[in-house]
């Protein structure tokens, strides 16, 4: 097994067109790192910095992770590409309500197209509104410590600098799309995770060094880390199949349908979506009370902190409830019975129409709560790890679902090249799963 997953690694660079891709989206990725290292002008940012690591509270904490230690640094990376993610996201949702949206998005490449570009100019909106909040929020932080100059022209080179450093990243996403392996948006967020990694390895082992660790529980952190990314890739691969029937017809001179497929129903269709959501919303009101200086306002963000008893029990019902509601909006199972009846299409034992759909209907709750609890149990262990039992686990639940979604989605487009040249793909039977796989 081990030979073989050398030889799948030696024959990606034998392939020229994948040798290229992969160097490029390397380089990209470089590019991005040293940019979350380039301070914005006009800011202390050391001091900035340690401030908001000791104040900042867990929005500072939980955003950070996205942008790879950009924002609490201040850096011209320091949005990321959250509001990238924020306008797609406000986008998908609008598609729902908006008849415009809507045929757009059935209008194929061209109405995709549209719907990108609306997307960008969602994506700049955001930044220079979330860009000139920090601004404002700077001069007026710590009685503006941190800002050296303050003004209009302090804001307006603020704004400039973080919605152009968003835009760029944007771009630098698209372009390792286009030309590079894997969907460079997540692989964006994706490097700024990884990137804590050495310094959480080292700060666990430096732990265990000074006597703070045993060895015995190193062990039992190991074996639950890795039981959680198996169940990850186990789930997020899983899927649900609905088997349909299609009927054959007579066209002219030829039988057309007659054979058998199903529906893959994805066990988590929301991904990585609800715990952001809700990570955000519950932290949002929890940081802002940290910074007023009132008992019964600082006792109510206490409550929400995370690791208390109320923090997990909202924390537990929003990923549940954001979950079957992203489903909602993703997956119509009334269109979906509609275009099987049009082509013909049944399941076995079930009436084409209203029965077929309150049947997917069916399947579909059951799946989603299944996800929905997946998604919430791999959130709460790692808030269990590091409030309760002080376990120094610094990869929540969100980051592992990130990373390992986004690396099995990245090796399987990498299979995909590998296997049109003829060559072996990395499993000996059958291929490589990936989330949209």
């Amino acid at each position: 097994m081990f030979e073989r997953l050398i030889t799948s690694f030696q024959n990606i660079f034998k392939i020229a067109e994948l040798r290229k891709r992969l160097l490029f989206t390397l380089v990209m990725l470089v590019v991005y790192r040293v940019g979350a290292h380039i301070p914005t002008p006009g800011i202390n940012n050391e001091e900035l910095h340690k401030f908001l690591i000791e104040k900042g509270g867990s929005l500072i904490g939980f955003v950070d992770i996205f942008t790879g230690g950009a924002l609490s640094r201040l850096t011209i990376f320091a949005l990321g590409i959250m509001p990238y993610i924020s306008a797609s996201i406000i986008l998908q949702l609008l598609t729902v309500v908006i008849p415009h949206l809507s045929k757009l998005a059935k209008e194929g490449e061209r109405g995709r197209k549209k719907i990108i570009q609306y997307t960008r100019y969602g994506t700049i909106g955001i930044a220079l509104v979330q860009s000139f909040g920090i601004a404002i929020g700077l001069e007026g932080m710590n009685q503006g410590a941190f800002v050296m100059e303050k003004g209009w022209a302090f804001r307006l080179m603020t704004v400039i600098t973080l919605t152009a450093g968003t835009a760029f990243l944007m771009w630098l996403g698209e372009q390792i799309t286009e030309r590079g392996v894997g969907n460079g948006i997540s692989l964006i967020i994706f490097a700024g995770i990884v990137a804590r990694l050495p310094s959480a390895v080292v700060q666990t082992f430096d732990l265990y060094t000074v006597g703070q660790l045993s060895f015995a529980l190193l062990v039992v952190l190991g074996v639950v880390m890795l039981a959680v990314v198996a169940a990850i890739v186990f789930l997020e691969t899983g899927r649900r199949k609905i088997p349909v029937q299609y009927a054959k017809r007579v066209i002219g001179r030829r039988v057309y349908g007659g054979q058998s497929t199903h529906i893959p129903l994805k066990i988590n269709t929301a991904g990585v979506i609800p715990p952001i959501f809700a990570s955000s919303i519950i932290a949002f009101p929890a940081t802002i009370a940290g910074f007023i200086q009132i008992p019964w306002v600082q006792a109510f963000g206490s409550q929400l902190a995370p690791g208390s008893v109320p923090y997990t029990l909202i924390y537990v019902s929003m990923i549940i409830f954001f979950c079957f509601f992203y489903t909602a909006v993703v997956l119509n199972p009334v269109d979906m019975a509609d275009n099987m009846k049009k082509y013909g299409g049944f399941i076995p034992g079930i009436r084409p129409g209203q029965r077929t759909s309150d049947y997917i209907y069916k399947v579909l709750t059951r799946v989603t709560f299944a996800g929905s609890l997946y998604l919430a149990t791999v959130c709460v262990i790692p808030e269990l790890l590091i409030y309760k039992l002080g376990v120094p686990f610094y990869f929540g639940g969100t980051s592992l679902l990130i990373v390992i979604g986004v690396g099995l989605d990245t090796a399987q487009q990498i299979e995909s090249h590998m296997l049109m040249r003829n060559y072996e793909g990395f499993l000996a039977k059958g291929r490589l799963k990936g989330r949209s796989g």
